[in-house]
Protein backbone atom coordinates (compact mmCIF):
# COMPACT_ATOMS: atom_id res chain seq x y z
CA UNK A 1 0.00 0.00 0.00
CA UNK A 2 0.90 3.71 -0.70
CA UNK A 3 -0.65 6.00 1.41
CA UNK A 4 0.24 9.90 1.27
CA UNK A 5 -1.52 11.69 3.90
CA UNK A 6 -1.79 15.46 3.52
CA UNK A 7 -2.64 18.89 5.33
CA UNK A 8 -2.20 22.16 4.07
CA UNK A 9 -1.62 26.21 5.99
CA UNK A 10 -2.70 28.91 3.74
CA UNK A 11 -2.44 32.76 4.32
CA UNK A 12 -3.83 35.53 2.55
CA UNK A 13 -3.29 35.92 -1.43
CA UNK A 14 -1.99 39.82 -0.77
CA UNK A 15 -0.72 39.55 -4.29
CA UNK A 16 -4.02 38.88 -5.63
CA UNK A 17 -5.92 41.09 -3.53
CA UNK A 18 -3.87 43.90 -4.81
CA UNK A 19 -4.91 43.29 -8.20
CA UNK A 20 -8.71 42.76 -7.32
CA UNK A 21 -9.62 45.50 -4.52
CA UNK A 22 -8.20 48.34 -5.94
CA UNK A 23 -6.02 50.23 -8.39
CA UNK A 24 -2.44 49.37 -8.71
CA UNK A 25 -1.45 53.21 -6.78
CA UNK A 26 -3.56 52.76 -4.25
CA UNK A 27 -2.46 49.57 -3.52
CA UNK A 28 1.30 50.57 -3.74
CA UNK A 29 0.54 52.49 -0.78
CA UNK A 30 -0.53 49.30 1.74
CA UNK A 31 1.49 46.94 3.15
CA UNK A 32 0.50 43.45 3.42
CA UNK A 33 -0.81 42.88 6.42
CA UNK A 34 -3.25 46.03 5.11
CA UNK A 35 -4.06 44.26 2.25
CA UNK A 36 -5.19 41.45 3.90
CA UNK A 37 -7.45 43.56 6.11
CA UNK A 38 -9.28 45.15 3.02
CA UNK A 39 -9.51 41.09 1.82
CA UNK A 40 -10.87 40.40 5.02
CA UNK A 41 -13.39 43.82 4.80
CA UNK A 42 -15.09 42.27 1.36
CA UNK A 43 -15.20 38.84 2.61
CA UNK A 44 -16.92 40.17 5.62
CA UNK A 45 -19.93 42.06 3.33
CA UNK A 46 -20.20 39.38 0.97
CA UNK A 47 -21.05 36.83 3.74
CA UNK A 48 -23.12 39.28 5.58
CA UNK A 49 -20.66 39.10 8.58
CA UNK A 50 -20.85 35.78 9.30
CA UNK A 51 -17.12 35.20 7.96
CA UNK A 52 -13.93 36.67 7.01
CA UNK A 53 -12.47 33.26 5.82
CA UNK A 54 -11.39 33.95 2.32
CA UNK A 55 -12.34 32.24 -0.82
CA UNK A 56 -10.44 29.37 -2.29
CA UNK A 57 -8.71 31.00 -4.68
CA UNK A 58 -7.45 33.69 -2.61
CA UNK A 59 -5.98 31.53 -0.29
CA UNK A 60 -1.60 30.92 -0.52
CA UNK A 61 -0.22 27.53 0.65
CA UNK A 62 2.63 28.35 3.00
CA UNK A 63 3.11 24.93 4.33
CA UNK A 64 2.31 21.57 3.03
CA UNK A 65 2.36 18.57 5.42
CA UNK A 66 2.73 14.55 4.43
CA UNK A 67 2.87 10.94 5.98
CA UNK A 68 4.00 8.84 3.83
CA UNK A 69 3.31 5.16 4.31
CA UNK A 70 4.93 2.13 1.86
CA UNK A 71 4.17 -1.52 2.28
CA UNK A 72 4.93 -3.72 0.22
CA UNK A 73 7.50 -6.87 -0.48
CA UNK A 74 10.58 -3.78 -1.27
CA UNK A 75 9.92 -1.52 0.96
CA UNK A 76 8.56 -0.36 4.35
CA UNK A 77 8.33 3.12 5.12
CA UNK A 78 6.76 5.74 7.36
CA UNK A 79 7.91 9.31 7.16
CA UNK A 80 6.14 12.40 8.56
CA UNK A 81 7.23 15.51 7.16
CA UNK A 82 6.78 19.19 5.18
CA UNK A 83 7.61 19.42 1.94
CA UNK A 84 10.57 21.58 0.83
CA UNK A 85 12.30 24.38 3.14
CA UNK A 86 10.87 26.98 4.94
CA UNK A 87 11.51 29.74 3.15
CA UNK A 88 10.82 27.62 -0.28
CA UNK A 89 8.16 29.48 -2.76
CA UNK A 90 4.83 28.19 -3.06
CA UNK A 91 5.09 26.65 -6.56
CA UNK A 92 7.96 24.28 -5.26
CA UNK A 93 6.01 23.20 -2.54
CA UNK A 94 3.30 22.45 -4.90
CA UNK A 95 5.62 20.76 -7.49
CA UNK A 96 6.96 18.74 -4.49
CA UNK A 97 3.71 17.22 -3.79
CA UNK A 98 2.40 16.64 -7.51
CA UNK A 99 5.73 14.63 -7.87
CA UNK A 100 5.52 12.27 -4.95
CA UNK A 101 1.47 10.95 -6.44
CA UNK A 102 3.68 11.10 -9.97
CA UNK A 103 6.39 8.76 -8.50
CA UNK A 104 4.08 6.59 -5.54
CA UNK A 105 0.56 6.98 -7.40
CA UNK A 106 -0.34 6.71 -3.76
CA UNK A 107 -4.19 6.75 -2.05
CA UNK A 108 -4.48 10.02 -1.07
CA UNK A 109 -5.68 10.83 2.47
CA UNK A 110 -7.19 14.23 4.01
CA UNK A 111 -9.58 16.08 6.22
CA UNK A 112 -11.85 17.66 4.15
CA UNK A 113 -9.71 17.85 1.49
CA UNK A 114 -12.07 18.01 -0.83
CA UNK A 115 -13.84 20.99 0.69
CA UNK A 116 -10.92 22.51 0.69
CA UNK A 117 -7.29 21.76 0.61
CA UNK A 118 -7.84 20.18 -3.41
CA UNK A 119 -9.77 22.81 -4.25
CA UNK A 120 -7.03 25.43 -3.54
CA UNK A 121 -4.20 23.27 -4.94
CA UNK A 122 -6.25 23.55 -7.69
CA UNK A 123 -6.14 27.41 -7.71
CA UNK A 124 -2.40 27.82 -7.08
CA UNK A 125 -1.64 24.57 -9.40
CA UNK A 126 -3.49 27.09 -12.12
CA UNK A 127 -2.19 30.31 -11.12
CA UNK A 128 1.61 28.79 -11.46
CA UNK A 129 0.68 26.79 -14.43
CA UNK A 130 2.69 23.69 -12.67
CA UNK A 131 1.82 20.31 -14.89
CA UNK A 132 0.50 17.47 -13.10
CA UNK A 133 -0.77 14.71 -15.30
CA UNK A 134 -1.47 12.00 -12.91
CA UNK A 135 -3.47 13.47 -10.87
CA UNK A 136 -5.85 14.97 -13.37
CA UNK A 137 -5.72 11.72 -14.91
CA UNK A 138 -9.57 10.33 -15.25
CA UNK A 139 -8.88 7.48 -18.28
CA UNK A 140 -7.86 3.95 -18.21
CA UNK A 141 -6.76 2.93 -14.86
CA UNK A 142 -8.04 6.11 -13.73
CA UNK A 143 -11.48 6.17 -14.57
CA UNK A 144 -13.06 4.69 -12.01
CA UNK A 145 -10.81 4.90 -9.70
CA UNK A 146 -9.02 8.90 -9.72
CA UNK A 147 -8.38 11.35 -7.47
CA UNK A 148 -11.43 13.75 -8.50
CA UNK A 149 -13.96 11.93 -8.40
CA UNK A 150 -16.07 12.95 -4.77
CA UNK A 151 -17.21 8.82 -4.32
CA UNK A 152 -13.53 7.25 -5.67
CA UNK A 153 -10.80 6.00 -3.52
CA UNK A 154 -7.56 7.23 -4.59
CA UNK A 155 -8.56 10.77 -3.06
CA UNK A 156 -10.05 9.28 0.40
CA UNK A 157 -11.61 12.53 2.54
CA UNK A 158 -12.03 10.86 6.04
CA UNK A 159 -14.52 13.90 7.16
CA UNK A 160 -16.89 13.12 3.47
CA UNK A 161 -17.02 9.88 3.92
CA UNK A 162 -17.70 9.27 7.75
CA UNK A 163 -20.31 11.76 7.30
CA UNK A 164 -21.99 9.95 4.47
CA UNK A 165 -21.22 12.54 2.65
CA UNK A 166 -23.51 14.61 4.56
CA UNK A 167 -22.78 18.26 5.03
CA UNK A 168 -24.96 18.62 8.28
CA UNK A 169 -22.55 15.59 9.62
CA UNK A 170 -19.17 16.63 9.26
CA UNK A 171 -17.01 16.77 12.20
CA UNK A 172 -14.03 19.01 12.99
CA UNK A 173 -10.97 16.83 12.35
CA UNK A 174 -9.68 17.90 16.54
CA UNK A 175 -13.13 16.79 18.23
CA UNK A 176 -12.33 13.45 16.72
CA UNK A 177 -8.80 12.84 17.03
CA UNK A 178 -9.50 13.57 20.94
CA UNK A 179 -12.70 11.36 20.94
CA UNK A 180 -9.98 8.31 19.85
CA UNK A 181 -7.80 9.34 21.88
CA UNK A 182 -5.25 10.59 19.97
CA UNK A 183 -4.19 13.99 20.61
CA UNK A 184 -6.03 16.36 18.13
CA UNK A 185 -4.51 20.49 17.39
CA UNK A 186 -1.64 21.34 19.18
CA UNK A 187 -0.15 24.58 19.50
CA UNK A 188 -2.14 26.45 17.15
CA UNK A 189 -5.20 26.20 15.26
CA UNK A 190 -6.00 27.24 11.64
CA UNK A 191 -7.09 30.74 12.73
CA UNK A 192 -4.16 31.20 13.75
CA UNK A 193 -1.96 30.99 10.76
CA UNK A 194 -1.73 34.10 9.28
CA UNK A 195 -1.01 36.28 12.81
CA UNK A 196 2.26 33.28 13.61
CA UNK A 197 3.06 33.64 9.97
CA UNK A 198 3.16 37.30 9.78
CA UNK A 199 5.47 37.12 13.16
CA UNK A 200 8.07 34.95 11.49
CA UNK A 201 7.05 31.61 12.95
CA UNK A 202 6.82 29.56 9.42
CA UNK A 203 8.31 27.03 11.69
CA UNK A 204 5.89 27.00 13.77
CA UNK A 205 3.13 26.30 11.04
CA UNK A 206 5.08 23.71 9.82
CA UNK A 207 5.15 21.42 12.63
CA UNK A 208 1.44 22.04 13.69
CA UNK A 209 0.72 20.90 10.29
CA UNK A 210 2.35 17.98 10.60
CA UNK A 211 0.76 16.76 14.17
CA UNK A 212 -2.64 17.51 11.53
CA UNK A 213 -1.23 14.97 9.30
CA UNK A 214 -0.41 12.69 12.12
CA UNK A 215 -3.80 13.11 13.79
CA UNK A 216 -5.39 11.75 10.00
CA UNK A 217 -3.16 9.54 9.78
CA UNK A 218 -4.19 7.74 12.97
CA UNK A 219 -8.02 8.41 12.33
CA UNK A 220 -7.43 6.19 8.35
CA UNK A 221 -5.60 3.59 10.46
CA UNK A 222 -9.19 3.32 12.86
CA UNK A 223 -11.25 3.79 9.59
CA UNK A 224 -9.14 0.99 7.76
CA UNK A 225 -10.01 -1.30 10.60
CA UNK A 226 -13.82 -0.71 11.22
CA UNK A 227 -14.10 -1.57 7.66
CA UNK A 228 -11.42 -4.91 7.40
CA UNK A 229 -8.96 -3.45 5.52
CA UNK A 230 -6.78 -4.10 8.59
CA UNK A 231 -7.09 -6.41 11.27
CA UNK A 232 -7.02 -6.13 14.81
CA UNK A 233 -3.23 -7.05 15.06
CA UNK A 234 -1.78 -5.23 11.79
CA UNK A 235 -3.50 -2.14 13.39
CA UNK A 236 -2.25 -2.54 16.66
CA UNK A 237 1.31 -3.14 14.71
CA UNK A 238 0.51 0.56 12.47
CA UNK A 239 -0.06 2.40 15.02
CA UNK A 240 3.04 0.81 17.29
CA UNK A 241 5.05 1.64 13.81
CA UNK A 242 4.02 5.46 13.97
CA UNK A 243 4.78 5.53 18.01
CA UNK A 244 7.88 3.99 17.55
CA UNK A 245 9.13 6.37 14.29
CA UNK A 246 8.29 9.12 16.66
CA UNK A 247 10.37 8.07 19.91
CA UNK A 248 13.14 7.94 17.85
CA UNK A 249 13.62 11.29 16.86
CA UNK A 250 14.08 12.82 19.48
CA UNK A 251 15.82 16.17 17.74
CA UNK A 252 12.09 17.14 16.88
CA UNK A 253 10.23 18.80 20.06
CA UNK A 254 6.47 18.73 18.34
CA UNK A 255 6.73 15.06 17.76
CA UNK A 256 7.83 14.59 21.25
CA UNK A 257 5.26 16.49 22.42
CA UNK A 258 2.54 14.71 20.23
CA UNK A 259 3.68 11.20 21.79
CA UNK A 260 3.99 12.22 25.16
CA UNK A 261 0.24 13.88 24.56
CA UNK A 262 -0.78 10.31 23.13
CA UNK A 263 0.41 8.02 25.56
CA UNK A 264 -0.66 10.48 27.77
Amino acid sequence: MNIFVFDIETIPDVASGRRLYGTPAEMAQLSDKDVAKVMFHYRKQETDGQTEVLRHHLQKIIAISVVLRIKNDRHDIFKVWSLGEPNAPEEELIQRFYTGLQEYTPTLVSWNGSGFDLPVLHYRTLLHGIPAPRYWETNGDFRWNNYLSRFHERHTDLMDVLAAYQPKAFARLDEIATILGFPGKMGMSGDQVWDVYQAGGIQDIRHYCETDVLNTYLIFLRFELIRGKLKPDEYQKETQRVRETLGADAQKKHLQEFLTAWEG
